[in-house]
């Protein structure tokens, strides 16, 4: 039997210059999971973090993250290979979807990261509107993505994957006159 391998659509990039460094994030797990308030609990003990309870809030713990994105939904990342959906609880009422093969990530860190995603998200990223741990479902240029704030010159920017070239070059651009 042949396993199959994910090929990461930005594999081998890597974009350093000064007050930027862009990388493609390791391959990763994701479940787009959807669940009412009394299933949160459950869903959060069962594959071992506490599911942040207010939109825009993350949480990480042992190699997992979980992104609010809406009143009902949350995005789950994961190291590759921690089988997120052999973790879920039977019993409660949920939807878990696996969108490990449609997303992937690219990671923008240094003290220029900020203005590059400005320069094409309408939201305010400053450290005071959008803390470390906030994340959101965004625009960046004309690509609907998720952001993260893991520190505070550091992002992790997931989109799809067919869109994942045009975002990587958009970045690059933005940053030649960041």
């Amino acid at each position: 039997m042949v396993e199959a391998c994910r090929n990461q659509p930005l594999d081998g990039r890597l974009d350093a210059r000064p007050g930027l460094t862009m990388t493609p994030a390791p391959a990763a797990e994701r479940l787009s999971l959807r669940a009412a308030d009394d299933a949160v609990e459950a869903l959060g003990a069962a594959l071992g973090i506490a599911l942040p309870t207010r939109p825009g809030a993350s949480a990480r713990a042992d190699g997992l993250a979980a992104l609010h994105l809406g009143p009902d939904e949350w995005l789950v990342i994961a190291d590759s290979g921690s089988d997120l959906a052999a973790r879920l609880p039977d019993g409660a009422l949920y939807s878990a979807v696996d969108v490990s093969h449609r997303n992937t990530a690219l990671i923008l860190e240094g003290a220029k990261a900020q203005a590059v995603l400005n320069s094409g998200c309408p939201r305010d990223l400053s450290i005071a509107a959008f803390p470390i741990g906030a994340c959101a479902r965004t625009i960046l240029a004309k690509c609907e993505i998720v952001l993260l704030r893991e520190e505070e010159s550091r992002f992790r920017v997931e989109c799809w994957r067919s869109f994942s070239d045009y975002v990587w070059k958009y970045c690059l651009d933005s940053a030649k006159s960041a």
